[in-house]
């Protein structure tokens, strides 16, 4: 299968990141571009988005990229900066692009900005080669 298929038919799977309104824009083997609208009810007490959402958001750019050669990988460590507070009516997209891979592990930069290309938040995962098939699961 092509990486997109694979990525849509995770997306198909995973009831959170369809909640959270993810749309797949770009993806091609280990690299994804995805986009997702920011709601009331991803606020916080300060107006702000909860930085669960934009590490939750980052965390499925990170699973799109990962997984989408086909071979399982899950979470390992995950470290992120919040740059920028979102908001309200804010469009975050993610860019995940591979940065280094062994025969078990990989690791991803993941970039989110806003609609104006302004960074909302950096972060960097590693993800484990679980030795399973994607569609498998």
């Amino acid at each position: 299968m092509k990486p997109e298929q694979i990525a849509d038919y995770m997306l198909n799977q995973d009831e959170f990141s369809k909640w959270m309104g993810i749309k797949l824009i770009t993806v091609k083997e280990n690299y994804c571009l995805i986009e997702m609208p920011v709601r009331k009810e991803m606020l916080n007490g300060l107006k702000t988005v909860h930085g669960g959402v934009t590490f939750a958001f980052a965390d499925s750019a990170l699973a799109f990229s990962s997984n989408n050669s086909g071979d399982a990988a899950v979470a390992l460590n995950c470290v992120i900066n919040f740059t920028t507070a979102g908001k309200e009516g804010d469009i975050f997209r993610a860019e995940s692009k591979l940065v280094n891979e062994t025969r078990k592990t990989a690791v991803y930069d993941i970039n989110i900005t806003n609609q104006e290309q302004k960074l909302v938040a950096k972060f960097t995962g590693t993800v484990y080669k679980i030795g399973k098939k994607v569609i498998e699961l």
